[in-house]
């Protein structure tokens, strides 16, 4: 479990004033933690004796071993792909890469989907099929390819879905953008700039933002409606990305049943298109 996770598990059994502070620190979160016990309570507005009760309470020793612990997820959250291949090399179990990969591989796939709760994932369904709603999608360097394979998915389901480009011209796909409009961002640790950037202009003009993150969460989480964590530590300098598309193709599959009429009206519109052009073999 991350810092994070350990502190909301206990979010039922806290005081208000507990959960003022733990507010305080998921809002800048994990740097709220990383100043003094003083600093942090007085920000929280809440005594520092709060601060050791509710640390306690989420199983930490005291103030020290908590931030110890948040240091090395920071760590975790900004290390290269040199970095996180020699966090793993010298203790790996001697087995084929196949196995080990693909067993580690599995194992976050389940742990992300146990983790995603079903009100919430249908408040998403809810908000991607409201067809009232244009859809824009912005992925990073790596996650821009589930941003697009997302994107295509949503362009057979429902009109108005809008993929984003990157570099400098996203500003250009974002001039329609209304209140109420829907941003599905993609970004996982190193977390870019740029989709924070541009998700904060999004918010700030009205529209709801979904993010797909990892286990640290990027810092668009702070202004999300809706925010999907996967796990995508594995045995590589790289990280995975199978919980994140399992999570994308459950959506997909969710929307294609609940708006079925629209999408069988638009893939038969598509296979016209697709006889027509002659894009795919016939056997007949």
């Amino acid at each position: 479990m991350t810092v994070s996770d350990r502190l909301i598990a206990n979010r039922e059994d806290l005081t208000p004033a507990e959960r003022q502070l733990l507010d305080t620190l998921l809002d800048d979160y994990p740097i709220a933690g990383l100043g003094s016990i003083t600093e942090l309570a007085r920000t929280a507005a809440v005594s520092t004796t709060t601060v050791a009760r509710m640390l306690q309470k989420a199983g930490f020793d005291g103030f020290p071993q908590f931030q110890a612990a948040l240091r090395m997820e920071l760590k975790e959250m900004i290390s290269d792909p040199v970095s996180k291949r020699k966090a793993w090399q010298h203790d790996l179990p001697e087995e084929h890469i196949l196995s080990r990969y693909a067993r580690r591989g599995i194992e976050n796939q389940q742990r992300s989907l146990d983790d995603v709760d079903p009100e919430t994932f249908d408040r998403l369904c809810h908000m991607l099929g409201d067809p009232g709603r244009t859809i824009y999608i912005v992925g990073g360097r790596i996650t821009g390819t589930l941003a697009h394979y997302l994107y295509l998915h949503l362009q057979m389901i429902r009109p108005k879905v809008r993929l984003v480009a990157r570099g400098g011209s996203w500003p250009h796909d974002l001039l329609d953008l209304r209140p109420d409009d829907v941003v599905v961002a993609f970004d996982v640790r190193r977390y870019e700039n740029a989709t924070l950037q541009m998700t904060q202009m999004c918010h700030e003009r009205g529209a709801d933002i979904v993010l797909f993150t990892d286990q640290w969460r990027s810092p668009v989480h702070r202004i999300a409606t809706l925010t999907f964590s996967t796990r995508i530590v594995v045995p590589s300098a790289w990280d995975t990305c199978l919980p994140l598309l399992m999570l994308i193709e459950c959506t997909i599959a969710a929307l294609q049943e609940a708006m079925w009429e629209t999408v069988k009206h638009r893939t038969d519109a598509l296979e016209a298109a697709f006889d027509q052009t002659k894009l795919f073999r016939k056997f007949t």
